[in-house]
């Protein structure tokens, strides 16, 4: 089941995937995950960007528009949000004032679409998309691109990445983008002198070191020391340490202490009998990156594992299960693949 959904899981995450980096006073990489506070219950993408108060052309634009209760709506979306300064370099560039852009509703709308992705785009994500074309809810696409770190979007660069929303994320880029028809209709191209200069000096600073495989980040975490001594005792810690990709369910330490419970057996036991333990290891992981954007599309589907038997991914509002196991943390990258955290053991059929 799992290889004839690959290529549909492909096409999503490539409409799913855009910029990536960290908070707004620190470099825009694709190499660590992003870590941004929680936002406060009830606000949307739009909530999000009238508090920040740096975008305040950009929310006059959205109301302008008609677009206020689209974004506030379940979404998900991903926002590309220019900044005020580069509102202002764009009127220069293009010779009117906000007030003129403002009355020019079609044109707006077309604009202001040409910066939302239809889903939420993680930013990790974007290592896998340099030289892709990502389809945007004005149905046109913007072009992504890496380059020593450093994230472009249509050429305008991602300052500032993952501020989350409770319906979305938004990206902040230092210039504002022009969909082909409307740059053709006004007669110019994208260039320098559109690009809020200010904020260039943010985005090129030493990018980390370089991920390692899930089995590294599993261990480097502390968390999951039986998994990783079960990985261990079973020789499969060097088959996730390959190529990949991985998408790995993890249960918690308090998860294999009740399924050791409940089996009556201890750790030893369990560790020292390897050909129960691989059966129950390899039902644990699937043979292609998932990422939660990925996983939250499969409501229903029996999604095959590297044991042979498949595993059934339900969703009931926020709550997503993989079998009777609640997904408690996701997008854990490594290298080679993704680790999402699940509350309970999974046991395979008995054949």
């Amino acid at each position: 089941m799992w290889k004839r959904l690959v290529p549909f899981i492909l096409v999503l995450a490539l409409v799913a995937a855009a910029c990536g980096g960290d908070d707004a006073d620190e470099t825009t990489t694709t190499d660590a995950p992003a870590t941004t506070e929680a936002p406060a219950e009830g606000s949307s993408v739009v909530d999000l960007a009238v508090e920040n108060g740096g975008f305040s052309t950009l929310v006059a634009a959205i109301e302008a528009a008609g677009l206020v209760e689209t974004l506030d709506g379940e979404g998900p979306f991903t926002v590309l949000a220019p900044t005020n300064e580069a509102f202002d370099a764009a009127f220069a560039a293009l010779g009117i004032t906000a007030e003129e852009l403002l009355a020019d509703t079609d044109t707006l709308t077309q604009i202001l679409t040409y910066h939302v992705l239809p889903l939420e785009a993680n930013s990790q994500l974007v290592s896998t998309l340099d030289g892709e074309m990502v389809e945007t809810v004005n149905g046109q696409s913007v072009s992504i691109a890496v380059n020593s770190g450093v994230i472009t979007v249509d050429g305008a660069e991602v300052v500032s990445a993952d501020l989350e929303a409770d319906n979305g994320v938004i990206h902040v880029i230092n210039s504002v983008l022009l969909p082909p028809d409307v740059a053709e209709a006004l007669g110019v191209a994208m260039d320098d002198d559109m690009v809020d200069e200010t904020t260039t000096t943010t985005t090129t600073t030493e990018a980390p070191e370089e991920l390692g495989t899930i089995v590294d980040v599993a261990v480097e975490s502390g968390e999951f020391p039986t998994l990783v001594a079960a990985l261990q005792a079973t020789g499969l810690d060097e088959v996730l340490s390959g190529e990949g990709p991985f998408t790995v369910f993890a249960p918690t330490e308090d998860a294999f202490a009740a399924a050791l419970e409940a089996l009556g057996i201890s750790a030893e036991e369990l560790l020292a009998d390897t050909e129960t333990l691989t059966s129950i290891l390899t039902y644990h992981v699937v043979a292609a990156d998932a990422p939660a954007e990925v996983v939250v599309t499969l409501d229903g589907q029996d999604v095959e594992t590297v044991n042979g038997a498949t595993v059934l991914v339900t969703i009931d509002g926020d709550n997503v299960m993989v079998n009777d196991a609640n997904v408690v943390a996701v997008d854990i990258f490594g290298s080679n693949g993704v680790i999402h955290v699940i509350d309970s053991v999974l046991l395979p059929p008995a054949e």
